[in-house]
């Protein structure tokens, strides 16, 4: 009998992914309803560096019912055979081609039914380049991995969310000035309807969004900068016109504030770091990755690869944890 199940991807082998996913089994709330998609023996290893007497057991399926008290792995094929000769913390290609085969693996069994969601453990962008993938983050590879051939790809968005802040990003992962150039009313628009859209499917009837400026004190009128008055008013405009409880621009640097004290359910930021940054100061171990727009629901902690702490046991899997606590909330309010 199939168990469809949430996917866990391994994440980069040198980093910290392995450990921080055997970890979630070392505690009286396991997941039961998880299954690992990455390499029996570099879960083995990250298990033996925690010291755990955890047995992993190999799945012919990622749908297959595990056996119990055991950690669950579905191998996918096409993994690299010398895959433990990787160093952990270093950049290796190796493990960046391992990452990305568990994750086309996951995206693949996601969209026959053998999976309910996919939460991803952390990546590392120089292995998965090292590895020949041409694609900056997880973000854009699941994007490429969703699009039907011969269609244009869906449109995505990057939201990171904790119990007191959600932001989604205009533009992800690019240099600044790209950033600023890629800013325009459509894509500030379409961001702006994928995050009403996300928000209305996890239960929140009427969102309010706010949108925050680019520039300083949000341009100041023209002052410093017209994106404001050229780009991101108009399509704020257009949203509300279109029946959603968009408003702004507000000054960048007191809108996530606000928020927090519960004058918003979610900020629109124009670029990566203005969104991520007041997140993450908040606390990277409660924080998760949402990728908006996808045909399936994907989560992922709000932290990198740590190679300066892999293999050491050491790492903290509370954003993790919150990671398949959201996965598991969306993949049921879907």
């Amino acid at each position: 009998m199939s168990h469809p199940k949430l996917l866990l991807t391994m994440g980069d082998a040198c980093g910290i992914g392995p450990e921080i996913i055997a970890r979630l089994w070392d505690s009286q709330e396991a997941p039961q309803d998880v299954c690992v998609v990455g390499d029996l023996s570099v879960m083995r290893r990250a298990v033996r560096q925690l010291g755990l007497s955890l047995p992993v057991a190999r799945l012919d399926a990622p749908d297959e019912a595990a056996p119990p008290n055991c950690l669950p792995v579905w191998q996918p094929p096409g993994l690299p055979a010398d895959l433990l000769s990787a160093v952990q913390g270093q950049v290796d290609a190796r493990a960046g081609a391992a990452a990305a085969a568990c994750i086309e693996a996951a995206v693949r069994a996601v969209q026959q039914g053998q999976g309910l969601a996919i939460v991803t453990a952390p990546i590392h962008k120089e292995a998965l380049h090292a590895a020949g993938l041409p694609y900056p983050g997880h973000t854009e590879m699941l994007q490429a991995l969703a699009t039907t051939a011969g269609q244009a790809p869906p449109p995505v968005r990057m939201m990171l969310a904790n119990d007191e802040l959600r932001t989604v990003l205009v533009t992800i992962h690019m240099s600044l000035r790209q950033a600023i150039e890629a800013i325009d009313v459509p894509r500030v628009l379409e961001t702006i309807r994928i995050a009403d859209q996300a928000l209305r499917s996890a239960g929140i009837a009427s969102p309010r969004i706010a949108v925050a400026g680019l520039n300083p004190h949000a341009g100041e009128g023209g002052l410093f900068g017209d994106e404001e008055i050229v780009h991101i008013a108009p399509a704020i405009a257009e949203a509300r016109a279109a029946g959603l409880q968009a408003s702004g621009p507000f000054a960048p640097d007191t809108v996530f504030m606000r928020a927090r004290r519960g004058e918003f359910d979610a900020v629109v930021a124009m670029v990566h770091d203005h969104g991520l940054i007041p997140v993450k100061y908040l606390g990277v171990e409660q924080g998760v990755n949402v990728t908006l727009g996808l045909p399936f629901v994907r989560t992922s902690p709000d932290h990198g690869t740590a190679f300066d702490i892999a293999g050491r046991g050491i790492a903290d899997a509370s954003s993790l944890r919150a990671a398949l606590q959201m996965a598991r909330r969306l993949s049921r309010a879907g």
